[in-house]
């Protein structure tokens, strides 16, 4: 894989191939050529990385579904893995205030991502 478009899903297989520095390299050069001005690049990407391989994984979990969800709802491709990315980041924060409190941080992440709409995500103010 030469390059990486938000916009076009990547071939899963041809994804989860490469190393997890290649997928978020290939993540920020897209950005930086894009001239997109994010206030972190590398977290940006390393997001963008964790909810394009968990698409990638396909049905073994429901993120795949919530990004098609969220395209018939209106949202580009690009807008519905920052809406997936934003529910991500919030539960990953949650787990990292708990303390070790929260020990399934991963089925509360699942959970958000089941109330996720385009509307919300819009309302959010995120982008």
């Amino acid at each position: 894989m030469k390059s990486y478009d938000p916009l076009k899903p990547p071939d899963p297989q041809e994804w989860l191939s490469l190393d997890e520095q290649e997928r978020i390299s290939l993540i920020e050069q897209f950005h930086r050529h894009a001239r997109i001005r994010l206030p972190n690049a590398a977290i940006h990407a390393i997001m963008h990385a964790i909810v394009e391989n968990q698409i990638a994984m396909g049905d073994e979990l429901t993120v795949k579904r919530k990004l098609e969800q969220l395209m018939g709802e209106g949202l580009d491709r690009h807008e519905a893995i920052h809406a997936i990315g934003w529910i991500l980041s919030k539960q990953m924060f949650r787990a990292l205030k708990s303390d070790g409190k929260s020990s399934d941080w991963f089925k509360s992440y699942i959970a958000a991502l089941e109330d996720l709409t385009a509307e919300n995500w819009r309302r959010s103010g995120e982008d």
